[in-house]
This record gives C-alpha cells, structure tokens and sequence, in this order.
C-alpha cells in the first residue's frame, strides 16, 4: 500500500523559511514525478513546483509557479521517494494547505502506474 507522508509545516512570520518533506511508502518500483500544490481559503489548488526523476547522470527537471520563483526550491531524493520544498521570503499569501503529489508511482506489486496525494500540511504566514 502507497502512502504520502508529509511534514515541516506550521506558522512563520513574514519573510520567514520553512521546509516542507514528503516520502513515498511502500513497495515502490518507480515515481516518474514529484510536487508540491498548494490550496488557499477559497481558492482553487494550484500547481507549486514539480520535479521529475531525472537520471543516474543529471537530475530532474524543475517546474515553478510564476508566484514562487525565486523564492522556493524544490528537490528530491529518489533513494528515500522523498521530496522537499524549500520556502524562503514567505508571504502571507503563501498561506494555505499545501499538498505532495506522487506521479505515475509504479508498485512492485501491480507494476502500473497511477497517482497518489498526500493529506496536507498547513502553511501559515502570518505575523
């Protein structure tokens, strides 16, 4: 069985960091994809960043939200089918719920595809 374990969140003042992790347990054979979404107070989720596997030779490739640019990073650890969010400069309007997303996880067990969400970790920006 696949579960998404997330943590790192919690309140921080206003240009403040915080660093968000998510593994991926069970019987895994392979994870195409990782990421980050994020969900405001009345407000639809939204893509954060995402990171592929990448290879023995270079590593993923990264995407962002204009919203973030420049102010988080997104790595992984593909030994541990871990990914982190790194949040630097933080906002109040990076408040809200944020959410790892495990693409195209191929189980041992079944060896097909198909994604996973974790539960949620609430980001709080605020001072």
């Amino acid at each position: 069985q696949v579960q998404l374990v997330e943590s790192g969140g919690g309140l921080v003042q206003p240009g403040g960091s915080l660093r968000l992790s998510c593994t991926v347990s069970g019987s895994i054979f392979s994870i195409y994809a990782m990421g980050w979404y994020r969900q405001a107070p009345g407000k639809q989720r939204e893509l954060v960043a995402t990171i592929t596997s990448g290879s023995r030779f270079s590593s993923g490739s990264t995407n962002y939200a204009d919203s973030v640019k420049g102010r988080f990073t997104i790595s992984r650890d593909n030994a541990k089918n871990t990914v982190y969010l790194q949040m630097n400069s933080l906002k109040p309007e990076d408040t809200g719920v944020y959410y790892c997303n495990a693409d195209k996880v191929v189980t041992r067990a079944t060896m097909m595809a198909r994604d996973y969400w974790g539960q949620g970790t609430l980001v709080t920006v605020s001072s």
